[in-house]
């Protein structure tokens, strides 16, 4: 791959519970797209991760979430989820059925972090993949919906 903008894919999601197998589909679409197969297990269940904890802290009644890939030269994969809720996500012990999520995205990705957006937050991660096939940058088509983020 040559030094050329990164490689992308963006959807957004309603606040509903089939947008976690949604957000997995399409994340695992863009690695087999690009050729991104070595962590793609891990990639898959981080994203799991990190949209079912958008879904149930980060998204409020009526707002939804985005996914965004970003393969970065030399094959560093970078996942964001945008969603507009309060609050700074942290790994913490777990309670029962749930506190887990972070723990997982902590073990298994290179790297993880939370940034500010208004309004909101975006958490994300990061994995070194192997090298991808594509040359160009390709930008998924997000889903139309009149619910905003």
């Amino acid at each position: 791959m040559n030094d050329q903008l990164p490689l992308f894919r963006e959807a957004f999601y309603r606040r509903e519970r089939l947008s976690v197998p949604l957000a997995r589909d399409f994340t695992r679409k863009a690695l087999a797209d690009w050729g991104a197969h070595t962590r793609a297990d891990d990639v898959l269940l981080c994203v799991s991760e990190l949209t079912t904890n958008a879904l149930r802290h980060g998204v409020p009644p009526g707002r939804g979430f985005r996914l965004v890939l970003f393969l970065h030269h030399p094959a560093l994969l970078r996942v964001e989820v945008h969603d507009s809720g309060d609050g700074t996500p942290a790994v913490r012990t777990p309670d029962g059925e749930s506190g887990r999520g972070l723990q997982i995205v902590d073990a298994l990705s290179d790297l993880w972090g939370v940034a500010e957006r208004d309004p909101g937050k975006i958490v994300w991660c990061q994995f070194a993949v192997n090298e991808p096939l594509p040359t160009q940058s390709v930008r998924g088509e997000p889903e139309v919906s009149s619910v905003r983020v």
